[in-house]
C-alpha cells in the first residue's frame, strides 16, 4: 500500500529573493514552476549569452515564461550554452523543440531517450489505473508522441560529465523512463534528479497545486520499470545529498531531506509501488521492444 512519507517545512528549501520569478536555491541555482512541473536555470545571475544551461523544457505554452526568467537572471536576449534533459515526458519537453530552434542551441539526453526526441516512438501509454486522484485517472490522455530535435540532439558523454556544467556528473536513472537521468554536483552535494523521485503526490491535483511537501516516489503513471526505479533511489539516496530539486514539487535540502529519502529507499515497495498495475504485470523493457513504442509495436495491455 502507497504511504506518505511527510516531510516538515524546515525541510523545505527556503527561497531566496531573485526577482520574483524563479527560486533561487544556490548562487547558481533557480527554479521557476510551470503549472504542473519544475525547469530549472543553471548559471550565475548576469551570466550573459551562452553562460548558462537549461534544464528540462516545461509544459507546451511556456516557452514565453521560461524566456522571461532567462533574462532577468541572465540578461536581456541571453541564451543559454545548451539544454540539458532528465528525460522527455511531455512536461519535461513541451517548449523543447521551440527553445531549441529559437536559440539554436544543442540538446543533451541519455542515448534510450533518443526514439523520443528525434521523432521515432512514442513513449508507452500512461496508467490510470496507479495512484488515484486526477493527475493519474487522465494519464492515458497525456502526450507521449516524439518530438524531432533534428540535428540539435547529442548524446551526454559517456564519462558521465554535463556539457557546460563544471563539476556536475550525469547518473542514468532509469525506472520512470528508460533513458531517464539525474545530475549531481560533488562540491556542495547538490542533486537534480527530474522525476527519478519527486517531493510531491503528484498524482493527485490537489497536491500538485498546493505542493503538499512529502517525499514521494516516482509519479506512478508513467512510472514503466518498477524494479529499475527502486534501484534508482537507492543509488540516489546513497548519495547523501545535501540539496535536492525534484521535477515535481518544492526543492528540500538538510538532514530531515536524507532521512525522509533514506526511508523512501528502504521502503520504496512499501511506500512508492502500487499494488497492481499495467507495467508491475509488464514492465516497458528496452530489452522487448515495449519501451519504444512505433507504429508497428504493440503496447502492454
Amino acid at each position: 500500500m502507497v504511504q506518505q512519507i511527510a516531510v516538515s517545512d524546515a525541510a523545505v528549501l527556503q527561497d531566496v529573493a531573485s526577482g520574483g520569478t524563479a527560486h533561487e536555491i544556490a548562487p547558481d541555482l533557480a527554479y521557476r514552476r510551470l503549472a504542473i512541473v519544475n525547469v530549472i536555470f543553471y548559471g550565475l545571475p548576469g551570466a550573459g549569452n551562452r553562460g548558462w544551461v537549461l534544464i528540462d523544457a516545461g509544459l507546451y505554452g511556456t516557452k514565453g515564461f521560461i524566456k522571461s526568467v532567462a533574462a532577468e537572471r541572465f540578461g536581456a536576449g541571453a541564451r543559454p550554452a545548451a539544454i540539458v534533459m532528465t528525460h522527455g515526458h511531455f512536461d519535461h519537453v513541451g517548449a523543447l523543440e521551440e527553445l531549441a530552434e529559437e536559440w539554436d542551441v544543442p540538446v543533451y539526453a541519455h542515448p534510450l531517450e533518443r526514439p523520443y526526441l528525434q521523432g521515432e516512438a512514442s513513449y508507452p501509454p500512461g496508467d490510470p489505473s496507479v495512484g488515484g486522484g486526477t493527475m493519474a485517472a487522465v494519464a492515458r490522455l497525456y502526450p507521449r508522441g516524439p518530438v524531432d530535435l533534428g540535428h540539435r540532439l547529442h548524446d551526454l558523454p559517456a564519462n558521465g560529465e554535463v556539457p557546460f556544467m563544471p563539476g556536475w556528473r550525469w547518473i542514468h536513472t532509469p525506472g520512470h523512463s528508460v533513458g531517464h537521468v539525474s545530475f549531481w554536483r560533488e562540491s556542495d552535494r547538490a542533486l537534480i534528479v527530474g522525476d527519478a523521485f519527486v517531493t510531491t503526490a503528484q498524482e493527485s491535483a490537489i497536491s500538485a497545486a498546493l505542493q503538499s511537501a512529502e517525499m514521494h516516489g516516482p509519479p506512478m503513471y508513467f512510472t514503466i520499470e518498477w524494479d529499475k526505479a527502486r534501484d534508482s533511489v537507492g543509488r540516489l539516496a546513497a548519495l547523501q545529498p545535501e540539496l535536492v530539486i525534484t521535477g515535481h514539487g518544492r526543492a528540500m535540502h538538510g538532514e530531515e531531506m536524507r532521512e525522509a529519502l533514506q526511508r523512501l529507499a528502504d521502503s520504496f515497495d512499501r511506500v512508492a509501488v502500487p499494488a497492481d498495475g499495467t507495467y508491475l504485470r509488464h514492465p516497458a523493457r528496452v530489452e522487448d521492444g515495449t519501451a519504444y513504442v512505433r507504429h508497428n509495436r504493440p503496447v502492454p495491455q
